[in-house]
């Protein structure tokens, strides 16, 4: 009896499906910090909505928002004061988990780069839509007074 037992024991485990390893659970949904290049001196991040921030006359500063680009929704500018102007853009993943090979969707970063060309103070002001949605609403809007010395 303890023969059979064992006997069918060891065929139910041969004949079982093998594990597939699931790659998320090796790699943890942790966050990614946005991918904003290094000669950034200022940060502007969502925490900053409706705050002030004080940027140099001539130094690249970069505004950080999450963003859903996959469904075609993305941040740009709708007011910029007189004396800023656009100086690149960085987009990237915000979790470790996008990487994975079959990953699709979600939320991404998207960081808007500019420069103050003159001292001055204005609203900056962002939103956040589908660029061919014009008669759309936008389904977020970030706004900073910006200060350039």
């Amino acid at each position: 009896m303890i023969r059979t037992t064992f006997a069918v024991l060891a065929l139910l485990v041969a004949c079982a499906p093998a594990q597939t390893p699931n790659p998320e659970a090796a790699m943890p949904n942790t966050a990614v910090p946005a991918p904003t290049p290094d000669d950034i001196a200022v940060r502007i991040t969502a925490a900053q909505d409706g705050r002030s921030a004080e940027v140099a006359v001539n130094q690249r500063f970069a505004v950080e928002l999450v963003g859903v680009p996959t469904a075609g929704y993305v941040w740009a500018p709708a007011q910029m004061p007189a004396f800023v102007i656009r100086a690149g853009e960085a987009s990237g993943a915000t979790t470790q988990a996008q990487s994975l090979p079959g990953f699709a969707g979600g939320n991404h970063w998207e960081v808007l780069m500019f420069v103050a060309t003159a001292p001055g103070s204005g609203e900056l002001v962002l939103e956040q839509r589908r660029p061919w949605e014009t008669s759309e609403p936008p389904t977020a809007v970030f706004r900073v007074t910006i200060v350039a010395r």
